[in-house]
């Protein structure tokens, strides 16, 4: 598949089948995402991959809006060393340094036939305890992953059309040539 068209597939699952991914399929995408470029090549991130059913379960518990997160097979945890990384503008580059790596780390998914969805809400504090994470480190976001159920159930319906239609903006709404 070409990346347009990995690009144009990839959307956020919530239902899995209860089938593994292998391990080195698991790590094969934090490989493609080890190799995103980052603030001066500091490579600020550290990745977590979770396949045990009982600390999944945990995760999912650790936010009421996460409960479905406990029928993934596997998750990859995002995470990064602010101190690793650079400031512009007010803006800290670790959050796009691991913006970058795991935009990599869900298409590379999306192209073996993987299903993810972007996880930015939940209690990171929680999460830092669950998984012994250094106070130092921040927990960007994370993804479950895992191969996705055929047919949307029913609620996947009521909260996609709650959550965001899949419906994109019109490029004249966001493009602008030579000024705003």
């Amino acid at each position: 598949m070409d990346v347009d068209e990995i690009i144009a597939q990839r959307k956020s699952i919530r239902s899995f089948q209860n089938t593994p991914v292998p391990d080195d399929m698991l790590e094969s995408l934090v490989n493609v995402a080890h190799q995103a470029p980052s603030w001066m090549n500091k490579q600020c991130w550290h990745f977590i991959i979770i396949t045990d059913k009982g600390t999944i379960e945990e995760i999912a518990q650790a936010s009421i809006i996460n409960r479905w997160l406990k029928q993934a097979p596997a998750l990859i945890m995002l995470c990064a060393d602010p101190f690793l990384s650079g400031k512009r503008n007010d803006l800290s580059y670790y959050l796009v340094d691991a913006a970058i790596a795991f935009d990599h780390l869900i298409l590379s998914a999306t192209d073996k036939g993987l299903g993810t969805c972007w996880i930015g809400s939940f209690d990171e504090e929680k999460i830092k305890k669950i998984l012994g994470i250094p106070p130092r480190i921040r927990v960007i976001l994370f993804t479950p992953i895992g191969y996705p159920k055929e047919k949307e159930s029913i609620g996947d319906k009521v909260r996609s059309s709650f959550i965001r239609s899949t419906k994109r903006k019109a490029l004249s709404e966001i493009l602008h040539w030579k000024h705003w």
